[in-house]
């Protein structure tokens, strides 16, 4: 079977795009995953990403288990923390948070999870995360301890994308935040984009299937959303197959 990055890279070389729904354990039920999860599979999504900055041990494996009964679409660890990783999953994305200058969130993490990982046959992702402010503080931003970059110093925002794809990542994350006021701007995924040989994601403040294509034409090769999914309908039925 193809890896999870392979089939990624494959969908970008096709000129396909890729969209994936970001589910909180800390804001989803066990109760209502059925029901959510029934609208993902009728919607072009094509990955379901589960993860949160502040979750509860155990939550999370819960949650997966509770997903896989009802999809055949790939569950991508997308944790805050280690204790967010379960063998229950499909892959997990190795977020380093390159943005910040928290040596924590750029490799002490990921000591630790060493050996959680090694005891699951989970695919590993090398990720490079970059979080850009959107006007307010954000749950990455509060637990990470690190400041975002700003949005209007584009060409750091480029080069720490790039100097990520030089240390060997094999995805760059453009993240607003979740909630955030506003989506990133198509010229910063632009430029961003131009510079790399990687796939590129892109998140936060997506809440229409406009500014959905908008950063699918700016370059994204996949688009996460999060709260719009769950909370605006008319988002919802614009985003059927």
């Amino acid at each position: 079977m193809q890896s999870l990055y392979k089939n990624i890279v494959a969908s970008l070389n096709d000129g396909k795009k890729n969209l994936a729904v970001l589910i909180d354990p800390d804001k989803m039920s066990i109760e209502h995953v059925e029901g959510f999860i029934n609208k993902v599979n009728t919607s072009i999504a094509t990955h379901i990403f589960v993860g949160g900055s502040e979750v509860d041990e155990g939550v999370t494996e819960t949650l997966v288990i509770e997903i896989k009964k009802y999809t055949q679409l790939p569950v991508i660890l997308f944790p805050g923390d280690l204790i967010q990783i379960t063998d229950k999953a499909d892959g997990i994305l190795f977020l380093s948070l390159i943005s910040g200058r928290n040596p924590e969130y750029l490799i002490g993490k990921h000591v630790e999870a060493v050996s959680r990982l090694k005891q699951t046959g989970l695919e590993v992702m090398p990720c490079g995360y970059i979080l850009i402010e959107n006007g307010k503080e954000t749950s990455v931003q509060r637990v990470s301890q690190t400041k975002p970059l700003q949005r209007n110093d584009i060409q750091n925002i480029v080069d720490t994308a790039k100097a990520g794809e030089l240390l060997g990542m094999k995805l760059i994350y453009l993240e607003a935040g979740s909630g955030a006021t506003h989506p990133i701007e198509p010229e910063i995924i632009s430029k961003v984009k131009r510079e790399l040989n990687i796939p590129l994601i892109v998140g936060g403040g997506i809440r229409s299937k406009t500014e959905l294509e908008s950063a699918y034409k700016a370059g994204a090769d996949l688009v996460v959303i999060g709260t719009a999914f769950e909370r605006d309908e008319g988002f919802f039925d614009n985003l059927q197959k």
